[in-house]
């Protein structure tokens, strides 16, 4: 992981969400940025045509359903610990990162604990800060969810997913937790304010996304 500190200084990236908002992106513009995937993005690759240039994903389920899935992926790959159980072997390019569900904190160290903030998508803002990047763009963060509840509470899906930009992401059958949203403002406050201070920026550029903590930017105005 140390290898990884600042060796994007003052370059620009691209976190993309999951959320339903990416068919309404044209992602082909993102060939040639850096980016990082997370959770089941790999499912969009072949119609990409490319990869994203990293790839994070922290939670259990996701990891014990997905692990083969992800141990191919031919990209760095920064996985919680706690699952690495589900790994027969580890890949060359997996980095395995101690990541912890309580301590609301910021992580600059990534060497050390990183608080999850109820979603991998603040891992990845804190995993961008420690590389260095200038500027943060996030696309697909709808931070909406047509399944409502309790949050955290395991669910099996009975169907096509709505939540996601494919309905087979968590399709029938997939095991998920439902979404902690409140929990995750607090992560991306906390992101916001240490991106602030460091003289960099977050910018929320996802396609009718209600997060409310970033500034936004119109997606296609970027390049």
């Amino acid at each position: 992981m140390a290898g990884y500190y600042n060796i994007h200084k003052g370059e620009r990236c691209f976190i993309i969400g999951n959320g339903p908002s990416l068919k309404q992106t044209d992602l082909t513009k993102l060939k040639g940025e850096f980016t990082f995937g997370m959770n089941r993005i790999y499912l969009l690759f072949p119609e990409l045509g490319f990869t994203t240039t990293y790839f994070a994903s922290i939670n259990d389920l996701v990891i014990e359903q997905c692990a083969d899935d992800i141990a191919t992926l031919p990209i760095p790959k920064f996985i919680a610990w706690r699952s690495n159980r589900h790994f027969q072997r580890f890949p060359e390019n997996m980095i395995f990162l101690y990541t912890t569900y309580t301590g609301p904190r910021f992580s600059y160290n990534m060497t050390r604990r990183i608080w999850e903030g109820a979603t991998v998508t603040n891992v990845a803002l804190q995993l961008a800060f420690y590389m260095g990047f200038e500027k943060v763009i996030l696309i697909g963060v709808d931070h909406n969810f047509t399944d409502k509840g309790q949050a955290n509470k395991t669910v099996v899906s009975t169907g096509d997913d709505p939540n996601h930009f494919s309905g087979n992401y968590f399709g029938k059958g997939f095991r998920w937790q439902l979404p902690d949203l409140d929990t995750s403002e607090i992560g991306y406050k906390k992101a916001r304010d240490a991106y602030q201070k460091a003289g960099r920026e977050v910018l929320d550029a996802t396609v009718g996304g209600k997060l409310t903590v970033f500034p936004k930017v119109d997606y296609n105005s970027l390049f």
